[in-house]
């Protein structure tokens, strides 16, 4: 696999080893070994599937917060997302920063988020089809988020007016949340590993 950095410290970009033939294709979706030897180290407990009608379909900006954080791998098996990830450590240099990228079941990109970032994702095709990965079970007394439209962010979306979830609406805006997140390990820990290849 190709490991992709993003500029966010520990949110990184990862291509799968495709293999091709006249059938179709083969790829693993997940290697632990793979991904340890890349630096990233998660332990997965939980898979998620989320399915989306429409285009427009806006889901975030999602978080747990501690002591039940997650970290997450995600990626679309079906029709295109674009997906956001917000770093919410407040000891991070990219603290209030996010990153966007394209996942769909074409490119076969996935997202690694590491624990202390919200995530959200817009479905850019009708009948999307959403997975991922958590390193810790849901926890429904943890569950938070900030607005999807949040100025100080600036996230550009390409559609004004989403589908949303109630519970979306009424997010707070990222200036209103005191963040009890930080990077976990310590940036000087995770600097001295190894982190995969660099685009």
């Amino acid at each position: 696999m190709r490991v992709i950095e993003t500029g966010l410290p520990g949110l990184v970009i990862i291509e799968p080893k495709v293999f091709r033939d006249a059938r179709g294709y083969f790829m693993e979706t997940y290697s632990e070994a793979a991904f340890d030897a890349a630096g990233i180290c998660a332990r997965f407990v939980q898979d998620n599937h989320a399915y989306s009608v429409s285009a427009g379909v806006l889901r975030g900006l999602h978080f747990q917060l501690p002591p039940f954080a997650q970290a997450k791998l995600v990626w679309v098996v079906r029709g295109a997302v674009l997906d956001v990830a917000v770093d919410m450590r407040r000891d991070s240099p990219t603290f209030g920063r996010h990153v966007d990228v394209e996942l769909s079941a074409e490119n076969m990109r996935r997202l690694f988020l590491p624990r202390g970032f919200a995530h959200g994702y817009l479905t850019l095709a009708p009948d999307t089809e959403f997975l991922y990965k958590v390193d810790a079970p849901y926890a429904p007394q943890a569950d938070a988020g900030i607005a999807w439209n949040d100025p100080d962010l600036g996230v550009a979306w390409p559609c004004v007016e989403p589908v949303l979830s109630d519970k979306d609406r009424k997010l707070p805006r990222f200036k209103d949340f005191d963040s009890p997140f930080v990077c976990d390990p310590p940036l000087a820990q995770a600097a001295s590993q190894p982190q995969g290849e660099k685009a």
